[in-house]
């Protein structure tokens, strides 16, 4: 089951501790959560057409043989050479309808959400999420703060799935370790179905971050929105 989207008071709860990590920094933090990464639409298709033309060779590999389904036409035995043909011919289109059945019943149970979810490869979950973040990274403008500072959280909560960007004013200054902290912050609160939780425990933790490798200018303006952004499941 998905987690259910913040509700008014998750997100001003997460506006005030994005605001409270600002604070001493000159660094940027914007949080955004979306339903799902992707709908995965190739998922059920692939399953479907792999399963559809595995399944003659591994029949064949099992011992299956094309005159056996000579039953399903009356079983009579042929005596003649020439009808041999037809006999393979009608093996083979019952072949093609097998094979069209099963594609057709795979890509049904697939397309439904619960198993499609299982269905999908985790390596393709996470590249997903990825482009999807870095999408809402350029999206809002974090590549575009003075001193390219700002750090996108994200969460993805149909994939339980979490990223940090952080811009090029950060990535070099900061280790990779510490990033990978701020994330498993999130996605333990998502396993446990508490985003907001999640969401505040990432933020508190990229504060901590900033503050040491952003410190605050003379003028610090906020330049971002501390809102975090909550994106239309029908978008994707």
């Amino acid at each position: 089951m998905v987690t259910p989207m913040l509700n008014t008071q998750d997100q001003a709860r997460i506006a005030q501790a994005v605001a409270a990590a600002e604070a001493n920094t000159a660094g940027e933090i914007y949080c955004v959560l979306s339903p799902r990464a992707s709908d995965y639409r190739e998922v059920p298709l692939a399953w479907a057409t792999l399963c559809a033309l595995a399944l003659p060779p591994l029949a064949l590999l099992l011992g299956f043989r094309p005159r056996g389904l000579e039953a399903l036409f009356g079983g009579w035995t042929i005596g003649q050479d020439g009808a041999t043909g037809g006999t393979i011919l009608s093996a083979l289109l019952v072949y093609i309808l097998i094979q069209a059945v099963v594609l057709v019943t795979v890509l049904l149970l697939v397309s439904l959400p619960a198993v499609r979810r299982l269905a999908t490869p985790p390596g393709l979950k996470a590249e997903r999420v990825r482009r999807a973040a870095m999408d809402q990274f350029l999206a809002h403008g974090l590549h575009l703060t003075k001193d390219r500072t700002g750090v996108l959280i994200f969460a993805a909560l149909e994939e339980r799935w979490a990223e940090v960007i952080a811009d090029e004013g950060l990535h070099a200054a900061v280790p990779p370790q510490v990033w990978i902290e701020v994330v498993d912050r999130l996605t333990e609160g998502l396993r446990r179905g508490d985003a907001a939780g999640g969401f505040l425990a990432a933020v508190d933790r990229a504060g901590q971050v900033l503050r040491q490798h952003a410190p605050p200018r003379g003028d610090n303006p906020n330049e971002l929105s501390n809102r975090i952004v909550l994106l239309d499941p029908e978008r994707r």
